[in-house]
């Protein structure tokens, strides 16, 4: 294929590559044919690339339906850095800015428009896109839409209506994690034509990720010890936003550069600790599955999950952050009784009994005060915490209840939508020219709410931090700390941007007893979740198959071979593979000793060896006494 054909050209131009990875190219030409097309790539593929770059070389706009709000404000706002014509739509933007975005979308002035699935459904997004030239749709994360899958959102289901408006507009679903039955439920609900339809698959192996398994009655000495023993930048999984704050503290007070990340905490402080992590000013970040889609730090070392996760695809999309730079990178499971115990404690969780999500619809009839018959399309926003107090409920619970009322069509439960900041001045225009006192960048401030929105003297308008950090040349955190700044001085009222859920009826309050919960929406979920923590048991209790092949035939993959460097392969009965990596790391820490010198254990964790043959090496030279240790250190001993 000659490199100067136009998707090369884009690549180049846009992106600085001089050609495509894996099966990039194969994607892009397929649905550059217009061909119904399915891309299998796990995390760290490029499969942004796949969409972006046939969306350029083809007239009208790509839509990009993608569940994270965060991720399209981040690809967004990297595609226009490149100057590529992107915007998106999302809970919490004002009315007018969606219909401003969708008519620049008409008119032809927006490339790649990124939608939330929650969006399609409404009419004045289908209105609008009816007048729209749309050259494809790319359904990224695209297991949402099976029900099979491990992040269903029902959400998902809107996109085969979308298809039916758009007759002869193919479509390029993107995943990192499908098993063979989610490959096939794809298909299904987004309608594909088999005779105009191609599947490509990138393997999933990834040769330079060593998966541990350790088994640690003390996960808090196993962290330590694991984190001392690899050198580099490092995430940490952890099940819940407390324990996140724990982790990250008691690391911090051990003498380690560490910060926490999850959903409840508000979007510049995310931003400031992400934007530490991937600079290098912290090493470690402990967070929730809320942190990573999109992440794009290449080096990073070491992911451990100090909490097991519920499935083997969240394990496998959260462990394949961690050397996307082809180099030796770990995935470490810590792993005891008690989260065996948790796993199955999660199955009632997820799934409370049906006479318990009956009575938690009779609570919000009574907390929103609905009668029988009616609140059809009524919206309230939902304190969760005030009502799991006034019924006593466990939110966890709660959560789950609603969910499955959603998806059996009596209420919609949107988690935490995020609401735009609003400001309002609350001095007069008159008064602000004779303001003294305020630091350059707070006038800076004022000169842009000024320029760029009206009204703001009489009422609270609707502002975009972002767009603010445009105009002023700040970043979007400092942004959010100048107004907090400026609302101190009681020189504006500033709301920040929060999450509040929300719960919409979707059809007229029933008496509870007549509840229906069908197979599809309860029943056979709950099963498909048992068989997901299931899957991930065995993985963390199986110690006689390689790590990388478990996984690999989980996705319905076949390996050949075992990858030689897991904690399986180095110590099941002590195999070639595993004596080889153990006598490659004895000699090379002996000639690192060589000199004489000590050395941290730190030097040699960047040797490009596997990390389990290095532990296996020290232990052997410490017991046969030809090095010493000490307190992360090692050395020659003195006689020699």
């Amino acid at each position: 294929m000659p490199k100067n054909d136009k998707y090369s050209d884009i690549l180049k131009r846009h992106w600085g590559y001089d050609d495509f990875r894996g099966i990039q190219r194969d994607i892009i030409e397929s649905i550059g044919a217009g061909r119904d097309t399915l891309g299998l790539m796990p995390t760290g593929g490029g499969k942004s690339i796949t969409f972006q770059v046939p969306a350029l070389a083809q007239e009208g706009v790509c839509i990009v339906v993608t569940p994270l709000i965060a991720l399209m404000k981040d690809q967004v706002g990297a595609l226009r850095r490149r100057r590529i014509k992107a915007a998106a739509i999302y809970s919490g933007m004002s009315h007018d800015d969606i219909v401003q975005t969708l008519e620049n979308a008409v008119f032809g002035a927006v490339k790649l428009l990124y939608v939330s699935p929650e969006r399609l459904g409404s009419e004045l997004f289908q209105k609008k896109l009816g007048h729209m030239k749309v050259c494809f749709i790319c359904v990224d994360e695209a297991h949402c839409i099976s029900q099979w899958g491990y992040d269903f959102r029902p959400s998902y289901l809107q996109i085969s209506a979308i298809r039916r408006l758009l007759p002869g507009v193919p479509v390029l679903a993107l995943t990192a994690t499908a098993t063979p039955a989610v490959v096939t439920d794809i298909q299904e609900k987004l309608s594909v034509k088999e005779n105009n339809f191609r599947l490509f698959r990138m393997s999933f192996e990834r040769k330079n990720l060593t998966y541990v398994v350790r088994h640690a009655a003390d996960k808090r000495e196993q962290l330590l010890h694991i984190l001392r023993s690899v050198a580099g930048p490092a995430i940490i999984y952890a099940r819940s936003r407390q324990r996140t704050k724990e982790v990250a503290e008691m690391l911090t007070a051990e003498g380690f550069s560490a910060t926490y990340f999850h959903a409840g905490l508000d979007n510049a402080e995310k931003d400031i600790r992400q934007k530490g992590w991937q600079a290098d000013q912290t090493r470690i970040i402990v967070a929730t599955n809320a942190f990573g889609m999109g992440i794009d730090k290449p080096d990073v070392r070491l992911v451990i999950h100090i909490d097991c996760p519920d499935s083997i695809e969240a394990y496998f999309q959260e462990a394949g952050r961690a050397g996307r730079d082809g180099q030796r990178s770990y995935a470490v499971l810590l792993f005891n009784g008690s989260d065996e115990q948790k796993l199955w404690k999660r199955i009632d969780d997820n799934f409370p009994e049906k006479d318990y999500i009956r009575q938690v619809y009779d609570h919000l009839a009574y907390f929103y005060q609905i009668g029988v018959g009616s609140g059809y399309n009524a919206v309230f926003e939902f304190p969760i915490d005030k009502f799991c107090r006034n019924f006593r409920h466990f939110p966890i619970r709660v959560e789950s209840a609603l969910k499955i009322l959603h998806r059996a069509g009596y209420i919609e439960y949107m988690e935490e939508e995020e609401s735009q900041a609003r400001l309002r001045f609350s001095l007069e225009r008159d008064d602000l020219y004779r303001l003294k006192g305020n630091s350059p960048v707070e006038d800076k401030m004022i000169v842009a709410l000024l320029r760029n929105y009206s009204g703001l003297f009489s009422d609270f308008g609707y502002i975009d931090e972002a767009f603010l950090a445009q105009q002023t040349d700040l970043k979007v955190h400092e942004v959010y700390l100048t107004l907090k700044s400026l609302a101190q001085k009681r020189i504006v009222q500033f709301i920040p941007q929060k999450k509040t859920p929300y719960i919409r009826y979707m059809q007229r309050r029933e008496d509870s007893e007549h509840l229906l919960f069908p197979p599809a929406v309860y029943d056979d979920l709950k099963q498909r979740f048992a068989e997901r923590i299931e899957a991930m048991l065995d993985y963390a209790t199986d110690g006689q198959h390689c790590r990388s092949r478990q996984l690999l035939r989980y996705f319905g993959e076949v390996s050949a071979h075992d990858c030689g460097h897991c904690d399986v392969c180095l110590q099941h009965n002590g195999g070639d593979n595993a004596k080889d990596a153990i006598a490659e790391a004895k000699e090379k820490i002996t000639q690192l000793l060589a000199d004489g010198r000590q050395h941290h254990l730190d030097e040699l964790h960047q040797m490009i060896l596997p990390y389990e043959s290095i532990e296996a090496a020290l232990r052997w030279l410490v017991d046969e006494e030809a090095i010493i240790y000490d307190e992360g250190f090692i050395s020659l001993p003195s006689n020699r």
